[in-house]
């Protein structure tokens, strides 16, 4: 088992694949499909285990569909048709990204249904991977427990490692902090060894690491509620500069973009005050 850098538009630690045999767990963005191939070196996956549908875990995943008809891609159920037709996940994407959209992330083929294997929580797949819904951070959100190595996605948080600093990634449009929390004790009860993040790298202090990103993610939720989005930012960067490495500070910008987290976590609390639901 081992990741993948696919040295996304350049930068080392943004964005990792887990290849797990011939399984890629997260495939990456079309943007790094160069990088990641080169790092396979010829060996073809004949899986695609997607925690989640964003271009960022499962952009390059039809391209790849494309090189590798025989493929199977494995995906929640709730994400899986938008994976055939990414008309609606492109539009949503292009209202974050703008101009930027074709340089961050590159093309974004559909892939075929029959290529299509649909995930509700709690199968077991392949040779052994055990499946949990874990939605929070997106309401198709899935991980993968493989001997003892849970593939987290974003559930548990972005950590460049090996630094500490853990930043919950909270982009809009389904932030969800009450299935956020289940979702980190869904993982906590794996009891898994290790923890496989997309972003970037993975860690062994399991249970300090789900402490860390389910109060940072109460803590920064609570921070947009009373902050404007210049002041959100530039604490977010001063954290980050003040518990992580200078040099690994563009990194987590790129993954876990401040003015998205923001964005996410507002959204979040108008939705609860517009169904009504109490402010604390």
């Amino acid at each position: 088992m081992r990741i993948i850098d696919v040295r996304h538009v350049g930068l080392e630690r943004v964005i990792g694949c887990w290849q797990v045999g011939d399984v890629l767990v997260d495939p990456g963005p079309s943007s790094g499909l160069d990088t990641l191939l080169e790092g396979l070196d010829g060996q073809r996956p004949r899986a695609l285990l997607l925690t989640h549908i964003h271009l960022d875990h499962a952009g390059a995943t039809g391209t790849l569909v494309k090189r590798w008809p025989e493929v199977e891609v494995y995906v929640h159920e709730k994400g899986a048709r938008h994976l055939v037709d990414p008309e609606r996940l492109l539009g949503s994407a292009r209202r974050l990204y703008g101009s930027d959209m074709d340089r961050l992330w590159g093309e974004f083929l559909p892939v075929p249904e029959t290529n299509i294997r649909a995930l509700a929580g709690g199968e077991r797949i392949l040779d052994g991977f055990e499946v949990a819904y874990t939605p929070g951070h997106a309401s198709h959100h899935v991980s993968y427990l493989h001997q003892g190595t849970a593939f987290v996605g974003d559930v548990a948080g972005v950590r460049i490692m090996p630094e500490r600093m853990t930043i919950p990634p909270t982009p809009p449009p389904d932030i969800d902090l009450d299935a956020w929390h289940r979702s980190i004790d869904v993982i906590r009860d794996w009891a898994p060894e290790r923890l496989a993040f997309t972003h970037f790298g993975s860690a062994h202090d399991v249970e300090a690491q789900l402490d860390q990103v389910g109060e940072r993610l109460d803590e920064w939720a609570d921070r947009a509620r009373g902050q404007s989005l210049d002041e959100f930012v530039a604490g977010v960067r001063q954290d980050v500069g003040q518990q992580a490495d200078p040099g690994a500070l563009e990194a987590y910008v790129q993954a876990a973009p401040p003015d998205q987290l923001y964005a996410g976590l507002t959204r979040y609390w108008q939705k609860r005050a517009e169904a009504g639901a109490p402010s604390s």
